[in-house]
This record gives structure tokens, C-alpha cells and sequence, in this order.
């Protein structure tokens, strides 16, 4: 009786142990074939994760400069070899006669964007969303997106032909109506670089991020505002209580990534291609920022230590925004980017 409870338990044994077998060649077959259908996806993405490595991720090691005194004759070996400093790029940063200013420009400029051009965008798509007309609707859309493609050399080109006090149309347009009598100098204004910051960054940039509040208004159910409509809801009522929190996700993401990134130019346009291509030596008093300080002291000077140690505190200001940005809306709305 043993005997038998002993070859039976070894073929229970033996048959499990061919099933797993057997099943494992089977899935590693439909791995394999899964793999050959879904290649092209997988090269996509594979040059995706190459391009992050390549820029993102292999330069990091270059931060050590911030802590070392390197010179540029000592070519890629001199960033292991400087001699180590320590935290003195740091401490002479915000030592800087300087430094107040830059934060002043950048935090201004920032902010500006983030409150004036991060609900134009969710309006956009709002507006959007209510056209019936599909033509007129893509038509639309495509033109607010278009200048996204432009670079802020053209933009800022465009820029200096629109607001030039000599032959721009911006002032030959309000002298011929008489609504001022001398020409109003946007381009060399340092109280006008904010305002023209924040608006060619609006035109450039609102219809891109507009894609992604549409793609949130695409997920709505329509029989929500089908039902609204039926219960008496106007256009007004159902864009309230169905759409915006419709859109409540993509938004907080969004905002969330605007406030992360608001240092190096936020949910619109870069901070530092604006404040280099616009800015000149008359409005340098609000153009200058931190990015530009870093960029004129480290090529200008050769401070390539100096200029990492300015990027990395301005990173790791925008890892503690992004962190911070995203406990509080965990916290007070449920939504979050992890």
C-alpha cells in the first residue's frame, strides 16, 4: 500500500512537473511571437529610452563640476581630476550682487505664465469642445497648434517686425488712429518684457497644450450631457457640473508639471530662449534671468563649474516644487502624477 501511495504521489509529481514544462515553452512561444508582432512598437520605444539615456541620464554625471574646480584644458578627464571645492560655487552664487535680481526675473516671469497662461489652454478646449461645426472645429485647432512647430528665433523675428518703434505695425497702427503720439518702445522696455514674455508665449505654445485637455474632454461620457440636457441643464450649467470636472485630472497633472517646471518655463514657452532671443542690454534689468546668468558665465568665462552649480540648485528647486505640488493636490483632491 505504500508502494502504491509512493508511485502514485512521483506520477502527480511527474505529470505537474511536465505541465509546467509544457507551459513554460508555451508561453516563451507566445512571448516570442508577441515580441515579432509588436516589434515596430518596440523599436519606437526603444529609441525613446536611447534619447533619454543619451541626454538625460548619461550627462548627469557631469554634475560632480558643480563641486570640483574644473578647467576646460583638462579636457573629460579634469572632471574626475579638479580638485574638489565643495560647496564654494554655491556659496558665491547666492553671494552673488546678482543673485536677487535673477530670482526676482525668474520667479516673476514664472508666475506670471503659470496664472495667465495656464487657463487659456483648459478655456480653449472648453470653446472648442461646444463648436458644432467638425470643419471649422479642425480648422481652428490646427492654426492654434501651428506656431508650437515655430522656433522662438522666428517668434521672436516676428516679434521685433510687430513692436519695432521704426517699422513695426503695432505702433504705425496706433499713431495713424492717434491713440499715441510717440511709439512705444515694447522691445527695449524693461517694464514691458514680462507682458511680452507671457503674451508670445501664449501664441506660441496655448494650442499645443490645448491637445491634451481636449483628449480629457474626449473621455466624458456623452450621455452625461445628454441626460443634463434633459433635466433642463443650460450650456452654462453642463459645462460646470460635467466638463470641468471632466477635466479635473489632466488638469491638476498638468498644473502639477507647470509648477515643477516653472524655473526653466512652466506649462508655456522656455524662460530662457525668451529672456536670450528678447532681452538686450536696455531691458537686461527684468530680462536677465537665473538660466542666462549661468549661460553668459559659463561660456563667456569659462566658469563651468560656477554655471553647473547654478543648474543643479535650479534643479533641485524644481524637484521639491514637483514634489510638493504633488502631496498637496494628493492630499486635497485625490489626483496626482505617483
Amino acid at each position: 500500500m505504500n508502494r502504491f501511495h509512493s508511485y502514485k504521489s512521483f506520477l502527480i509529481i511527474n505529470n505537474r512537473e511536465r505541465l509546467r514544462r509544457r507551459l513554460i515553452i508555451i508561453s516563451k512561444g507566445l512571448i516570442r511571437k508577441q515580441i515579432r508582432k509588436q516589434l515596430p512598437y518596440h523599436v519606437f520605444v526603444g529609441m525613446g529610452i536611447a534619447f533619454l539615456l543619451l541626454f538625460s541620464y548619461i550627462p548627469m554625471f557631469g554634475i560632480i563640476m558643480a563641486f570640483k574646480n574644473y578647467k576646460i584644458s583638462t579636457g573629460i578627464e579634469g572632471i574626475f581630476t579638479s580638485s574638489w571645492v565643495g560647496l564654494r560655487h554655491f556659496k558665491e552664487l547666492v553671494n552673488d550682487y546678482n543673485f536677487p535680481n535673477l530670482v526676482r526675473n525668474t520667479l516673476i516671469l514664472s508666475l506670471l505664465k503659470v496664472i495667465f497662461s495656464y487657463p487659456i489652454p483648459i478655456l480653449f478646449a472648453i470653446l472648442l469642445s461646444e463648436v458644432r461645426n467638425l470643419a471649422f472645429k479642425r480648422f481652428v485647432q490646427t492654426v492654434s497648434y501651428l506656431p508650437h512647430f515655430i522656433s522662438w528665433v522666428v517668434v521672436t523675428g516676428v516679434a521685433y517686425a510687430f513692436f519695432s518703434t521704426g517699422y513695426g505695425i503695432f505702433n504705425d497702427l496706433l499713431l495713424s488712429v492717434g491713440l499715441i503720439k510717440t511709439p512705444i518702445k515694447v522691445l527695449t522696455d524693461p517694464d514691458s518684457f514680462y507682458g511680452l514674455a507671457v503674451a508670445t508665449a501664449i501664441w506660441k505654445e496655448a494650442g499645443w497644450w490645448t491637445i491634451i485637455f481636449l483628449a480629457a474632454l474626449a473621455g466624458i461620457d456623452p450621455s452625461l450631457y445628454e441626460a443634463a440636457e434633459m433635466d433642463g441643464a443650460g450650456r452654462l450649467k453642463r459645462i460646470l457640473h460635467i466638463t470641468l470636472p471632466g477635466m479635473k485630472n489632466a488638469s491638476i497633472v498638468v498644473l502639477i508639471l507647470t509648477i515643477g517646471s516653472m524655473l526653466g518655463g512652466g506649462l508655456v514657452g522656455s524662460n530662457f530662449e525668451q529672456s536670450m532671443l528678447l532681452g538686450n542690454s536696455l531691458n537686461n534689468e527684468t530680462s536677465q534671468i537665473i538660466q542666462t546668468y549661468a549661460f553668459n558665465v559659463g561660456l563667456a568665462q569659462g566658469r563651468f563649474s560656477f554655471a553647473t552649480a547654478i543648474d543643479f540648485a535650479q534643479s533641485c528647486i524644481s524637484v521639491f516644487l514637483i514634489l510638493t505640488s504633488n502631496a498637496i493636490a494628493k492630499r486635497v483632491s485625490g489626483t496626482s502624477l505617483f
